[in-house]
């Protein structure tokens, strides 16, 4: 082959072609050198800084900044902090900078007082608080309305910021609670309003705490704490008593806590078996009232059959003629030394009745249909007028018919008794009167729970000491106004009975109810049309199958179903709401079947009440003695269980069970947080399947 020579010029030509080829490499890559030293460089700077939302990127000679500034200050110090580095005129600023956000509106927010001087307003309320609200001069006025004759004192201010939805319906409710209230510290928030208030009595607190729960507006968690103040106890009365009925309080009072707990447990020791209250008052004549108290319960049951009867520091026990001599002078005896100095006792043991004919009685009945009758002997005229007269101030409406006959030769004191016992035949609903020579017997049927405790309080007080007297009162819960009243946590509690027995199921993957879901929505209604107006949440909730946004909106949809098939049925939806949890709150192991069925529920919880933490300390369990119970706090209930055993603590009675107001046994004071009453289950109603 030939091979043709190069000619110089080629070959000049080509070497200068490597060579431009040869620098351009080496520049460029001197180029990318320089490149990633500066980004290095500057990164190293911005992390010394603790600047990490800038990205530097260089581009040859230049040097690129992107990312988003939090705010112009920011931005401008990171281009600075560049520029400090290298010839700023190589710096491209590509920065954006966060938009600034609005302003967040104050937490408004109203105190409201109230007291015998008058009320004050203070905080914070929107310029404008929209359609339906009160403005801050409305409220001012509205306020003042309640109390018209003294100044309001307004320490109002204003923000121009808009009002929470919640706002108007808020402060309206604080307003209504404030007109109610005398005594009353209230604060409204949009989404939170507290009443803090004190009421006159145990029957007036459930009263107001029943209508302001029905006032609650719905979107607004109330928190209520009125609390009834200690009564006075005037005679500081306790009376217990063992017969043939058995072991019983007719009348319990206590100056401590600690006290009620020790007169509970010594009554229990004696053989008490009935649920009995022990009122907390003011006026016990002695700080040993306890020991005093416990020493008697004691000796009425070492004789067996006796009733004891305390009125402030006098003391009278009644042996009934079954006790022996020997018996009643060794217990007598002993208390008569064991009790403290304070106190006097009387002691009577009664003999076999006379069998003859014709004692000197007088009796009075109070019928249902509220017709009064008055038989019997009086000691004169002056006095049937003044008993004729007495009866209908006392039965005041009532139709009194007197008949009654004149005796002079009635005891000393008959006057005292037959007036003693009227007033105390007044207390009940209906009943009867019988006045002796050696006892006052008061018998009927009430609808208070505080009748069997007065009673005993008016007779001991007015008989005076060593004078017997019998209480057969029977309480009957439907003639009780408040009793007879479901509370909303009774109604929380029976609503969640029902769908605990049967499940409210759906189609799966649907919010549409099943056929077997009607029976469990029927049930729930019936009990629902007889509560008052409560806020009240309907959670739905699912398993974890699926997607959790899709869970979350399916328990949504079921939750507005099951309130939509309430409101179908004639219930109150006011103040319910329907919230979707999804699966975020699982009751249950997701993993197994049965778990994913027992997930996917409707459940209703009761909103505007304290925290579920009322159980603890002085007021849930306490255990005394191997003696297990739940002693009150305050003026809440005192359940005392039978005392069968000393080996082994007695359990308390289960939940839902009412206690035993039946026979002549009752106890004088009925629990004030009403026992739960359970609806029974509709005729057809059965488990059926989850979804």
């Amino acid at each position: 082959m030939h091979i043709r020579r190069l000619s110089s010029t080629t070959l000049a030509l080509l070497a200068f072609i490597l060579a431009a080829a040869f620098l351009t490499t080496v520049a460029f890559a001197a180029a990318l050198v320089i490149e990633a030293r500066t980004e290095k460089v500057i990164a190293g700077k911005f992390a010394e800084a603790e600047i990490d939302w800038v990205g530097v990127r260089a581009d040859g000679l230049q040097l690129i900044l992107t990312g988003t500034a939090p705010n112009e200050a920011a931005r401008f110090r990171a281009v600075n902090m560049v520029g400090s580095l290298i010839d700023s005129a190589r710096v491209r600023d590509n920065l954006d900078v966060t938009p600034a956000s609005a302003v967040k509106a104050p937490d408004f927010s109203v105190q409201m007082l109230r007291t015998e001087d008058g009320i004050q307003l203070i905080g914070l309320v929107p310029a404008s608080p929209g359609e339906g609200a009160l403005t801050k001069t409305a409220l001012a006025d509205a306020a003042a309305l309640i109390m018209p004759d003294l100044e309001l004192k307004n320490f109002l201010e204003t923000a121009n910021y808009p009002a929470p939805s919640t706002w108007g319906p808020a402060l309206d409710f604080g307003l209504a609670a404030l007109g109610r209230l005398e005594r009353s510290k209230i604060s409204v928030g949009a989404t939170l309003v507290e009443v803090t208030a004190i009421s006159d009595s145990e029957a007036e607190k459930r009263a107001l705490e029943t209508e302001l729960r029905g006032l609650a507006p719905a979107g607004v968690r109330i928190l209520l704490d009125i609390s009834a103040p200690r009564p006075v106890i005037t005679p500081f009365t306790l009376r217990f008593v063992a017969d043939a009925d058995g072991k019983r309080f007719d009348s319990c009072s206590a100056d401590t806590e600690r006290a009620r707990s020790q007169i509970l447990v010594a009554g229990t020791k004696a053989g008490v078996t009935d649920t009995t209250v022990c009122t907390i008052g003011l006026g016990t004549p002695t700080p040993r009232w306890a020991e005093a108290v416990t020493m008697g319960i004691a000796a009425v049951a070492e004789l067996g059959a006796a009733t004891i009867t305390f009125s402030d520091a006098d003391v009278t026990l009644l042996a009934d003629n079954t006790v022996t001599q020997s018996a009643f002078d060794k217990v007598v005896g002993e208390l008569e030394t064991s009790l403290p100095d304070a106190f006097s006792l009387t002691s009577t043991l009664e003999k076999e009745a006379s069998v003859e004919s014709g004692p000197a009685e007088f009796t009075a009945t109070l019928s249902e249909d509220g017709k009064v009758e008055l038989r019997g002997r009086l000691t004169d005229a002056m006095q049937r007028q003044a008993v004729d007269a007495f009866a209908r101030a006392a039965f005041e409406g009532a139709q009194v018919l007197t008949a009654t006959r004149v005796d002079e030769t009635l005891p000393e004191g008959w006057p005292v008794r037959v007036l003693a016992g009227l007033e105390a035949l007044a207390e009940v609903e209906y009943g009867s009167l019988l006045v002796r020579a050696d006892t006052v017997e008061v018998t009927g049927v009430t609808g208070s729970t505080e009748t069997r405790r007065k009673i005993t309080q008016i007779l001991s007080g007015k008989l005076g000491q060593g004078q017997t007297f019998t209480v057969k009162v029977r309480y009957d819960e439907a003639l009780d106004p408040i009793a007879s009243l479901p509370t909303p946590e009774e109604c929380a509690a029976n609503v969640n009975a029902v769908i605990a027995k049967t499940k409210i199921t759906f189609t799966p993957a649907s919010a549409e109810l099943t056929t077997a879901a009607r029976p469990v929505l029927d049930a729930l209604a019936t009990i629902l049309t007889a509560c008052p107006a409560m806020q009240m949440e309907i959670g739905g909730h699912t398993d974890s199958q699926g997607s959790e946004d899709g869970n979350k909106s399916l328990s949504q949809a079921r939750a507005e179903a099951v309130l939509l098939a309430l409101q179908g049925r004639r219930v109150d939806t006011s103040g319910m709401s329907a919230v979707g949890y999804g699966e975020a709150v699982p009751i249950a192991d997701n993993e197994t079947e049965e778990g994913r069925d027992a997930n996917r529920r409707i459940e209703f919880v009761l909103l505007g009440l304290p925290p579920a933490a009322e159980t603890g300390g002085a007021g849930g369990e306490a255990r005394l003695e191997g003696l297990t119970g739940v002693m009150p706090s305050g003026d809440q209930t005192t359940v005392v269980p039978p005392a069968d055993s000393t080996a082994a603590a007695v359990e308390p009675p289960a939940a839902g069970t009412p206690p035993d107001f039946s026979g002549d046994t009752s106890p004088s004071v009925a629990p004030t947080e009403k026992t739960i009453r359970p609806l029974p289950r509709p005729e057809g109603l059965k488990a059926e399947e989850s979804e």
